[in-house]
């Protein structure tokens, strides 16, 4: 089979189920993609397709087609990514990543890199998905928690996401400050919907505080300094975000059970290259300051 073209098209339709699915995913109009479905199944001699009222559904030729299509158009995105990112100079996209609660912290660092690297567009991911380095999503992610073990990933340890359970003034002033840890029961907590979080503060807060006490929950860190901030209870901020705002109290004395290790991560094709190199040193320097302010 030499028409590319045509099996991406298929194995398109497959993945969406549609016509109109396929060709949004693909940037054409649909009637490209139903002639390139029909000129294939032509080609072949099989139908790949079940036509129905809601769409398209693979058929049993189709499957076996489609799967080794998967594959390839798999391979076809990850030596893309890493040929996009393969440039000598410090130039075109430069995609960053990590959780949402690192945006305070990252976003001005990724500002003054873009300011003295003017030819650099920044795409910064946040959010708790492991964008796939191996397909080049990403160019660098910084992660929480126990070290990745990817295979073909660089991986570096950053520094610790140090957290403080705090309050608004407004909060304390209205409901007391807790002298302890057993006092927490008797105060409004902000918590972790999940009780599958891995967090350690939240693992330390499950542990700690009755289920009954945590009377807000949210699904994020940011959510959860929003939470803080608007006076709904007692709740978790890294450190960093505790000193932008002077209005927070820190309730109770921080504790190294709360921490979490933040790990660089590159991917081994594009760890040497000059942009990934040169955002790399920026970040750890900045991060040396950080360490003098928080320690």
């Amino acid at each position: 089979m030499n028409n590319w073209d045509e099996i991406r098209t298929a194995y398109h339709v497959a993945r969406e189920g549609t016509v109109s699915g396929a060709a949004q995913a693909l940037g054409v109009h649909h009637a490209t993609v139903i002639r390139h479905i029909d000129a294939l199944e032509g080609r072949l001699g099989v139908k790949l397709f079940q036509r129905h009222a809601r769409g398209y559904s693979a058929t049993e030729a189709g499957e076996d087609l489609l799967q080794v299509a998967g594959a390839t158009d798999d391979q076809f995105t990850q030596l893309l990514g890493r040929i996009r990112g393969r440039g000598e100079g410090v130039t075109g996209d430069l995609v960053v990543t990590s959780l949402t609660s690192l945006s305070s912290l990252l976003t001005p660092v990724l500002a003054d890199f873009q300011e003295q690297n003017p030819d650099v567009r920044i795409r910064y991911l946040t959010g708790d998905r492991l964008f796939r380095l191996e397909y080049g999503e990403a160019h660098v992610a910084i992660r929480a928690g126990a070290a990745p073990d990817q295979p073909d990933n660089v991986v570096q340890p950053f520094m610790k996401q140090a957290m403080r359970m705090v309050a608004t003034q407004d909060y304390i002033d209205a409901n007391g400050q807790p002298a302890s840890v057993r006092d927490l029961a008797e105060h409004r907590i902000i918590g972790h919907d999940s009780a599958t979080s891995r967090a350690p503060f939240n693992i330390w807060l499950r542990t700690h505080v009755p289920d009954d006490a945590i009377a807000f929950r949210v699904t994020d860190n940011r959510a959860m300094g929003d939470a803080v901030l608007s006076g709904a209870g007692i709740g978790f901020v890294p450190v960093w975000e505790m000193n932008r705002h002077p209005d927070l109290i820190e309730v109770l004395p921080a504790l190294s059970d709360w921490e979490a290790p933040l790990w660089l991560v590159t991917h081994v094709d594009l760890h040497r290259t000059s942009k990934v190199q040169a955002f790399l040193t920026y970040l750890k320097e900045r991060a040396r300051d950080w360490a003098e302010k928080w320690g």
